[in-house]
């Protein structure tokens, strides 16, 4: 008897848990879709790497965990990035801000920022 009711309460308070991270997980979708505004690439030169995991793996990694970045690459031999993001939420200047302050804030440049918001903005201009 003992046993069987250990087990039930074991089983109900599963269920709790399981049940709050879908509700979670479903308010957490539904505010991103509400505020998600138009994806955006930057491409950028990085200056400063000396090597594939410490380096570029951390740019990577830092750039990831933004607000509003949906994917970051950052390829040690061509010394770049591509970063996919949510224009709403974050700039290239920001994705350039973020990079330039990884390590001591003094190791990495990032030039040749290009984003296809600034290439929107000048075909719009030239009508």
């Amino acid at each position: 008897m003992k046993w069987t009711l250990s087990l039930l309460c074991l089983a109900l308070a599963a269920s709790t848990f399981t049940s709050c991270k879908k509700e979670a997980a479903a308010d957490s979708t539904a505010k991103t879709t509400a505020v998600a505004g138009k994806t955006e690439t930057a491409t950028f030169h990085i200056e400063g790497m000396s090597c594939a995991v410490m380096c570029a793996g951390k740019i990577q990694q830092e750039l990831s965990k933004m607000e509003g970045v949906k994917k970051a690459v950052v390829d040690f031999e061509k010394k770049s990035a591509t970063v996919e993001y949510d224009a709403a939420a974050v700039t290239p200047q920001q994705l350039k801000a973020k990079v330039e302050g990884v390590a001591d804030g003094k190791t990495y440049t990032v030039s040749e920022l290009k984003s296809t918001a600034d290439h929107a903005m000048l075909t719009t201009s030239g009508r």
